[in-house]
């Protein structure tokens, strides 16, 4: 899978959590930039994500993604590309 195609995926993920169709993520989208994602969501992000995805994640490497391009990166690490 292409980083492209993990960030169209990880696009319809933020739109849907965040019901909010106007989110563009970028590689240093974070936290910061939109509004309600707060440790909660970002709880509920990681879980879809190992839905949408079939991975596992550990809890040193959620703590260790500041940023969407740092989670397409540990994403592409977990299946393999």
């Amino acid at each position: 899978m292409t980083r492209e195609k993990i960030f169209e995926k990880l696009t319809t993920i933020f739109r849907n959590n965040f019901d909010d169709e106007d989110i563009t993520l970028s590689e240093d989208t974070s936290s910061v930039d939109i509004e309600d994602w707060d440790s909660l969501e970002q709880i509920n992000l990681v879980v879809t994500i190992q839905d949408e995805f079939k991975i596992k994640f550990n809890i040193e490497e959620v703590n260790a993604m500041k940023n969407v391009g740092e989670m397409v990166d540990f994403i592409l690490k977990k299946i393999g590309a």
